[in-house]
Parts: structure tokens; C-alpha cells; sequence
């Protein structure tokens, strides 16, 4: 269950409600969004009661999921996201996309413009790239970080960029507008900690070999530190399948809607590894019901410092987000048409 607490609760009504839970055998967990969660099998009315007139206590929740604070248990309504003006999960579809990496200000702001133009919401760029091998191109560091600001001062376009450690959130976030948690670090608890309280926008991939209780779980995590500004990605699954780099899990999309209130973003890109099919598996995720796409996007994706066998060109590109909109707009005329049938 999730006990919230009146608005300007004293330290020492928290202290005295988590007493009040120690003496009944129960633990509670005081998250900074103001609240207290407290795992429990079984609840009952006599308890919420009692618990309801402790002072400094506003309401008590029945929760069961492991992942309260993330379930539509506690939180019915979809979550939009707000990026500088732009949000996420609301009516439209959200386009992200750029390079897999940040490499040069002439090619980034290149880039920024196709995208802009072809009716990308926010520009994608790695300036800190974890990689497989040691000895591939890890990023420009904090200088990767200027020249997406500057692409940023030129198009409007906000940015988002991956953050790899606790250590470097700050100086992340003071560039970017939406901090990245890739896939690798889904499960680094301590960063997930850090991006939580930075109380920036959190765009947080589903790990290689994650269950979807393990990434919302990863959520939790986040929103425990006040941070309700969360975006789910599904970017593919590690699977016995080597046909493409992963395995584009479009299950999770209708599945994780329902269980949270968060939006949910599809990145084929990684989903398949193959630039050939990225296309199709966009417009397959929006026809699942993803709040947006995240795609890698290159001028000329032959010379692209980093997976450019995955990366779509700007002429491609334009025609998936021309696509995109087909798509949505069709599927949102059939639910209006629905909703004046049944009305």
C-alpha cells in the first residue's frame, strides 16, 4: 500500500507513522514524492482506517503491485511528459531520432535540421557511448554535450542524451533537456537513484535481458526519488533469434500500457539492429499503441562513427514519419468513428 502524506508533513510525523508501522510488523519505505510505501501481501479496511488517523498521514492506498508508485493502481490516469513544451504520451506521436553518436558540430546540426524538417520532435545524440568492444568510439564526452546544445540553439529542437554513472548527472542534465538510462544501465541502481533526483525528464530502456517487471521495477526506482517524469523504451530483447541484432518485443508495448501510467516509446533501431527493416517496425510499434519512436537518423549513414548498419538516412527517415502520422491519424479516426456509434 502507498500511505501519502499531507503537504507540509514535519520530520517528525514521518518518523512517528513509520513507528506506527514498525509496532504493527510492518516496513515502510519514505519515498521524496511524499509518500510512504509499504510492501504488504494482504491489507486490510481496519488497518487503512487506522493508519488514515495518524497525524500527518492524507490518504492510504491498497496497493498490491511490486511497483507501486509506477502501477495504475495508484496512478489510473496516462502520465505526459512534459519536454520544453513538447509532451510526451499526449495526443500525438513523439518522434525522437538523430545519430547514434554525437561526432562533429557541422554533421550534428546537419542532422538536427532533417530532422526538424521532416517532423521530429527531439534530436537524439550520444556524447558518452558505452560500446561492446573497448576499443570502439566511446563518444566526445562533454564536448559531445555542446555541440547537441548548439544543435539545439539552431533548430528549437530538445535534446536527449545518454547518462552512463551517478557521477556525471549533473553535468549531463545541464545540456540536455531528456537524460537517457540505455539498456546496459537499467539495473544500475545507483544512477537510477541519481536520475531521479534530478528531476529532469528520465527516458529509460528495457535492459538486453530484462523481464518487464524488472524494468518497471527500474522505474520504481526513479519515481521513489520524486521524479515522475519517466518515458519507457522498449529497444528489443536479446532472444536465441540471429537473424537481427534483437528481438523487437511489440508484446510489451499493449502489456506494459497496461500495468503503468507511463508512456511508452519503441526504438527499432536496436530492436533490429538492420536499417532495411527499421521502417517497418516503427510503424509496427505505433500500431501497437507506442506514444512515440526513437530512431537513429544520419546524413549519410555509410560513414556514421557508430551503428550505422542500423541507421536510417533523412529521405527515409521523413518517409517513416510521414508514415507515422498515416498511421495514427487512421487509427485515431476509428476510435472517434467508435466512440459516435457507441455514443
Amino acid at each position: 500500500m502507498v500511505i501519502e502524506l499531507v503537504k507540509e508533513v514535519q520530520a517528525t510525523q514521518t518518523r512517528h507513522i513509520l513507528s506506527v508501522l514498525e509496532k504493527e510488523g510492518l516496513t515502510g519505505y519514505l519515498t521524496n514524492a511524499k509518500a510512504i510505501v509499504v510492501p504488504v501481501k494482504e491489507d486490510s479496511d481496519k488497518l487503512r482506517t487506522m493508519l488514515k488517523k495518524v497525524p500527518g498521514v492524507s490518504d492510504v492506498i491498497p496497493i498490491h503491485s511490486r511497483y507501486p508508485l509506477v502501477s495504475r493502481e495508484y496512478h489510473p490516469e496516462n502520465t505526459v511528459v512534459s519536454v520544453n513544451g513538447h509532451l510526451v504520451g499526449a495526443s500525438q506521436p513523439t518522434i525522437m531520432a538523430g545519430p547514434c553518436s554525437v561526432e562533429t558540430q557541422e554533421s550534428i546540426i546537419d542532422i538536427a535540421r532533417g530532422v526538424k524538417k521532416a517532423g521530429g520532435h527531439v534530436l537524439r545524440g550520444g556524447a558518452f557511448k558505452p560500446r561492446s568492444s573497448p576499443y570502439s568510439f566511446q563518444g566526445h564526452g562533454a564536448e559531445g554535450l555542446k555541440m547537441l546544445a548548439e544543435a539545439r540553439a539552431e533548430t528549437g529542437l530538445p535534446v536527449i542524451s545518454e547518462v552512463m554513472s551517478p557521477d556525471t548527472v549533473e553535468l549531463v542534465a545541464a545540456y540536455v533537456d531528456i537524460l537517457q538510462v540505455g539498456a546496459r544501465s537499467m539495473q544500475n541502481y545507483p544512477l537510477l537513484k541519481a536520475v531521479g533526483q534530478s528531476q529532469k525528464p528520465v527516458l529509460l530502456k528495457r535492459g538486453l535481458s530484462a523481464t518487464i517487471e524488472e524494468w518497471l521495477l527500474a522505474a520504481e526506482y526513479i519515481l521513489g526519488q520524486g521524479n515522475t517524469n519517466v518515458i519507457l523504451c522498449e529497444r528489443g530483447i536479446r532472444t536465441f533469434e540471429n537473424a537481427t541484432r534483437n528481438t523487437m518485443d511489440l508484446n510489451a508495448v499493449p502489456v506494459v500500457q497496461k500495468l503503468t501510467h507511463l508512456p511508452v516509446l519503441v526504438d527499432p533501431s536496436h530492436g533490429v539492429g538492420t536499417s532495411e527493416f527499421v521502417p517497418a517496425l516503427a510503424r509496427a510499434g505505433i500500431a501497437a499503441g507506442a506514444a512515440g519512436v526513437l530512431v537513429e537518423v544520419h546524413s549519410n549513414p555509410a560513414e556514421a562513427w557508430s551503428d550505422g548498419a542500423q541507421t536510417i538516412n533523412l529521405t527515409e527517415f521523413q518517409n517513416m514519419a510521414e508514415d507515422i502520422s498515416l498511421i495514427y491519424e487512421a487509427l485515431a479516426q476509428k476510435y472517434h468513428s467508435a466512440k459516435l456509434v457507441h455514443a
